[in-house]
């Protein structure tokens, strides 16, 4: 009998071994060289590099893919990868991406790339304690690391790429640069992808859950990258009392206020002001604004929109008047559909425009982000939604200094209401009011009623001459050309 435990013993572990060689073969070292996108200046780029990883996943008729971040491969210009156990690398490119989800899929040209690796399979969303097995290329060394962990909690939290909020799983496995992109196995299945870590904290890290992973690899599936939805309403929790009690909710009916909607929202004309949302395809809402999505889980109850795809309707069950009713929304816009300042772009240059050494441009979270200046009056603009009349804002960059604008370089990150008197709906509106303009000044105002004039003559007299001397070749972006 002990013979044959024995035997059962070593047959176990010989198999545990074989599947962790196979699970290393298929995890990848990507090697990145991307353009450093400088918003403070929107002519100029530099270059960088960095190294992220990766894994080998099936996609549709038995075809590879490398599944990585997409702030591995975010601005690049050249990829490399290589395969665990090989020392050649091979030239790959971004077959899709979700800077959403903070999600991307490789391609490798080369079929030897791959060779007789067995691609890694989904599991299933891991559960809270349950052991996770993290892969990848982290600082500190050349091969491979795995690093081994729990799963601490599960909930909604910020992309640090994006800064949209998604379902997020935390955990307490070494997480370090070079990390992102790689796998995080339970029971040899991927349960996630590692993302973003907490730097000032011990053993913090975050994945993109496998249930985002499934939903981005299903988005493309008509070779179309849709997105995330969003249902486009603002709420409010109902945990005061007293604001129940407004409301003519009883105490323990829960939900929440629909406070305003924006503009274009697809839920516009089916959801009201004023209404309590009190259940999300057949979930219950609570005060506070989250669902259960597992017995005794609890996240945003975003989470049901952001398991939809574009396109599909999600149900609500609404008390409007005191009376209950039964909604349908079918989702038709993401995030940058209704906001007035756009989530963190990527994979474009940065748009502007050159008008006598006065530099315009959009007001965008990479602006806000690259610099600290007017950024208290700015961040307001990024809190707000658009409406029909106006959809983006233009801001005076800054000023290059000649004769035709002494007295005005102090205007740095200025925004700008209106041009000679008119509002505008978008930055393309705004160039087009500044370029099609036949009066002798350009008159610049914000909502205080300061006020940058511009002559119109001599600014455009001078603008090669100004150009020159700042080293600048083109006075817009590429979008304006």
């Amino acid at each position: 009998m002990r013979v044959l435990w024995g035997i059962v013993f070593f047959a176990v572990s010989l198999y545990a071994q074989v599947k962790d060689e196979e699970t290393k073969e298929a995890i990848v070292k990507i090697y990145t060289v991307a353009k450093a996108l400088n918003y403070q200046e929107p002519w100029s780029s530099s270059m960088r590099q960095s190294t992220g990883s990766g894994a080998i996943i099936a996609g549709k008729n038995g075809q590879k893919y490398i599944l990585t971040n997409a702030h591995v491969v975010a601005n690049q210009t050249f990829l490399e990868v290589q395969r665990y156990g090989e020392r050649r690398r091979s030239i790959a490119t971004v077959h899709a991406v979700s800077h959403q989800a903070d999600l991307a899929l490789l391609k490798v040209e080369d079929e030897r790339f791959f060779g007789k690796v067995t691609p890694l399979e989904f599991g299933e969303l891991p559960h809270v304690e349950q052991e996770i097995v993290v892969y990848g290329y982290p600082m500190g060394g050349n091969t491979l690391s795995a690093t081994i962990g729990v799963v601490s909690r599960i909930e909604h939290h910020r992309y640090t790429h994006s800064g949209e909020s998604f379902l997020a799983i935390q955990v307490d496995a070494a997480v370090n640069p070079g990390n992102s992109g790689g796998p995080a196995l339970s029971k040899g299945k991927v349960v996630g992808v590692v993302m973003q870590v907490i730097s000032s904290s011990q053993n913090i890290g975050y994945l993109v859950p496998v249930s985002m992973v499934r939903h981005f690899i299903e988005d493309m599936q008509d070779g179309r990258y849709d997105g995330f939805p969003e249902l486009g309403i603002v709420t409010q929790k109902l945990e005061n009392p007293a604001l129940k009690a407004y409301y003519g909710l009883e105490e323990q009916r829960t939900g929440n206020l629909v406070a305003d909607i924006v503009y274009n929202s697809p839920a516009k004309g089916v959801v009201k002001k004023g209404d309590i949302v009190t259940h999300i395809d057949g979930h219950k809402i609570e005060d506070d604004g989250t669902v259960a999505f597992r017995h005794n889980e609890y996240t945003d109850f975003g989470y049901y929109t952001d398991m939809h795809q574009i396109g599909e309707r999600v149900r609500l069950s609404l008390i409007r008047e005191g009376k209950k009713i039964e909604v349908e929304v079918t989702l038709t816009k993401v995030a940058d559909d209704i906001l007035l300042v756009k989530t963190t772009q990527y994979d474009q240059m940065p748009s502007y425009f050159i008008e006598g050494g006065y530099i315009f441009s959009p007001l965008s979270r990479n602006l806000l982000l690259s610099t600290k200046i007017n950024q208290m009056q700015l961040s307001r603009y990024a809190r707000e939604w658009p409406t029909e009349e106006k959809k983006e804002v233009a801001v005076l960059l800054k000023v290059l200094a000649s004769d035709i604008s002494r007295g005005n370089t102090d205007f740095r990150m200025w925004p700008i209401e209106k041009v000679n008197g008119e509002t505008y709906v978008d930055f393309k509106d705004f160039y087009k009011q500044v370029k099609n303009s036949k009066e002798k000044y350009l008159v610049f105002e914000d909502e205080d009623g300061i006020r940058v004039v511009i002559d119109r003559e001599k600014a455009r007299a001078r603008q090669k001459e100004i150009l020159e001397k700042y080293n600048i070749e083109f006075d817009r972006s590429i979008d304006f050309r």
